[in-house]
């Protein structure tokens, strides 16, 4: 289970990181064309924010080994586990 708690936060911590990046880099790009003297263009719309991923450790104790699927297999899908770390966690869970 503390591999799952830990990517699951690893997958929060990367998505949070990523929505700050895209801001600051539209609010500089707007800041250059200002500085540029060019008048600002509005930039694309950002694509809609993934859904977090279902956090099957952070609910209580005991959620089922689909539970517990469901959210390795959402990591997996999300780049946090690789093929093989996600056969490894899903053989424990149905061993």
């Amino acid at each position: 289970m503390g591999l799952l708690k830990t990517a699951a936060k690893v997958a929060v911590a990367s998505s949070v990181h990523g929505r700050v990046q895209r801001r600051q880099q539209t609010r500089w790009a707007a800041q250059d064309a200002a500085a540029a003297g060019v008048p600002a263009t509005p930039a694309a719309p950002a694509p809609p924010a993934a859904p977090m991923p279902p956090s099957a450790p952070a609910t209580a104790p005991g959620g089922g080994p689909r539970d517990l699927m469901v959210a390795l297999t959402s990591l997996r899908s999300a780049g946090v586990l690789t093929d093989s770390e996600f056969a490894e966690i899903s053989a424990r869970i149905f061993s």
